[in-house]
């Protein structure tokens, strides 16, 4: 069973019991300021007893530790801020914006942050597979007459 403990230093720990011979044990699953996603996952692949990140953030809030917003919250709230403090988006940022909000997110939103490097990798994946398609080679002689105009109708 895990539980959350505070530190003397003010940090947390995720620990879990255990029943050896010799009594009851137990061990940090993992230490932390707040919990994150990143910690969750650490505690997840550590504990020898399946549990949630649901659970984990309830044993979190339950022993006083504080639970890391999830970044597109973050984001959310950091663009909010600056909408209300006049900053306007670029009119294709605010089209997209609002295609997402109405539930029709598209295709190109995903590589609005990606790096260039990213971006730039895909394009070669692109074009190692477009090498990879085999090419068919054009007949010396087509297999059909050729149309002449020249030549009368056989109305």
């Amino acid at each position: 069973m895990a539980y959350v403990v505070v530190n003397k230093s003010g940090t947390f720990e995720a620990r879990e019991a255990r029943n050896t011979p010799d009594g009851p044990r137990s061990r940090t699953l993992a230490t932390f300021r707040e919990l994150d996603r990143a910690t969750i996952e650490k505690i997840l692949d550590r504990a020898s007893k399946a549990t949630s990140a649901a659970d984990l953030r309830s044993l979190a809030l339950r022993g006083g530790a504080p639970i890391a917003r999830a970044p597109v919250d973050a984001a959310a709230q950091s663009l909010l801020g600056s909408l209300a403090r006049g900053e306007r988006l670029q009119p294709k940022l605010h089209r997209l914006l609002e295609n997402a909000l109405a539930g029709e997110l598209q295709s190109e939103a995903e590589w609005l942050d990606k790096s260039p490097g990213q971006r730039g990798e895909a394009l070669e994946q692109l074009l190692l597979l477009a090498d990879a398609v085999p090419i068919r080679r054009r007949p010396d002689k087509i297999g059909f007459p050729r149309l002449d105009s020249t030549q009368e109708s056989l109305a």
